[in-house]
């Protein structure tokens, strides 16, 4: 029984400090491989989405398959989801021509409504409960929805608002801090701050992301997006092989 009750609840990592650090460099890494696809490649944004909402799929087969928790195809999965959310944002924002308050707009009700049905259906948005097939899928959409969300947020500031990638990340990296405040100090579901945390680490990692590969002179580095690229993905490979992770607990 205990054996049954251990992979029922292996499936998504225990949501500590070493969670949201992997999470940040995801997202990031999910900015600047996005792009390195659809722009560095010259394939365009709705290819780029087909190929990565392709290998989205795939993971989430294989996450949903899985019968405990492996934190590689765990963050694989997270990684497709990021990747995809920076294509599809873009595509949504400029292809589509509705703009980064527009895109933001859409991807919030998307968000919105993911979260409602998932309540409505399971009684439940707790990541403590993600114990069944039905479950995960609501969960591995709603934080896609959540990543396409969080990139076009983070365009949204440091573009149309004109606050600048390092503007965009001080402005986001406070409301984080005032997220981690309320964890500590204040009785706000935690379900809900999980979220909100969840949805705000994505623009963070979106204008990071952009601040490392974009022009000087548009108040970027000018990375290779390959390279930092690669360098975020060493870094989460690091922190997955040197730092344990634990199975989230199911709730009773």
């Amino acid at each position: 029984m205990n054996t049954n009750h251990e992979e029922t609840t292996s499936k998504v990592p225990e949501v500590a400090l070493l969670f949201w650090i992997i999470k940040i460099a995801a997202t990031t890494l999910g900015e600047t491989g996005g792009d390195a696809v659809s722009m560095s490649m010259d394939l365009g944004y709705l290819v780029a989405t087909g190929i990565f909402f392709a290998i989205f799929v795939v993971a989430v087969i294989a996450q949903i398959s899985a019968k405990r928790f492996h934190p590689i195809l765990y963050w694989t999965t997270i990684i497709a989801t990021t990747t995809v959310g920076t294509t599809l944002a873009d595509f949504a924002d400029r292809s589509l021509g509705i703009g980064y308050a527009g895109g933001t707009s859409l991807l919030f009700a998307l968000l919105m409504g993911s979260l409602f049905i998932w309540y409505r259906s399971l009684g439940s948005v707790s990541v403590d409960t993600v114990s069944s097939p039905k479950a995960e899928v609501y969960y591995w959409v709603t934080i896609m929805f959540s990543q396409t969300l969080g990139t076009a947020l983070g365009d949204w500031t440091a573009d149309t608002a004109g606050l600048g990638y390092s503007g965009g990340a001080l402005v986001f990296g406070a409301l984080l801090t005032l997220v981690a405040a309320a964890y500590y100090w204040t009785s706000i579901s935690r379900t809900t701050l999980f979220w909100t945390a969840f949805i705000l680490t994505r623009p963070l990692g979106a204008v990071v992301g952009d601040f490392l590969d974009k022009p000087l002179n548009a108040g970027g580095l000018a990375l290779s997006r390959y390279t930092a690229s690669a360098v975020l993905f060493v870094f989460m490979a690091a922190c997955i092989f040197i730092f344990p992770q634990r199975a989230a607990k199911q709730a009773h």
